[in-house]
């Protein structure tokens, strides 16, 4: 069993920066996958990045791209994913997962997930 908490979202205005952090607890594996989704009212949950730290690579979607980046601290239980330049497009609640499989991940369907944190940018 793993929990994760989603924590840092708010309101910033169309240009601005917000760090979204996922604590990760209970039965952590230093092998899993770990990255966010996002989902916006009326539109289908879509992929925002992705790292597979087994091997250091991360993922991005494309409408992302150059813009967020996905890290990990050191000590491997806290993901952030670093947004900058945002836009009104990004607005949506964000919600971090974990899996051992990062195809499963990347496709929506990761074992675990956090409750989700929502980001408002204003244009």
């Amino acid at each position: 069993q793993v929990q994760l908490v989603e924590s840092g979202g708010g309101l910033v205005q169309a240009g601005g920066s917000l760090r979204l952090s996922c604590a990760a607890s209970g039965r952590t594996l230093s092998s899993y996958s770990m990255g966010w989704f996002r989902q916006a009212p009326g539109k289908e949950r879509e992929f925002v990045a992705a790292g597979k730290w087994s091997t250091g690579s991360t993922y991005y979607a494309d409408s992302v791209k150059g813009r967020f980046t996905i890290s990990r601290d050191n000590a491997g239980n806290t993901v952030y994913l670093q947004m900058n330049s945002l836009k009104a497009e990004d607005t949506a609640v964000y919600y971090c997962t974990a899996d051992a499989n990062i195809v499963r991940l990347r496709f929506g369907t990761g074992e675990y997930w956090g409750q989700g944190t929502q980001v408002t940018v204003s244009s």
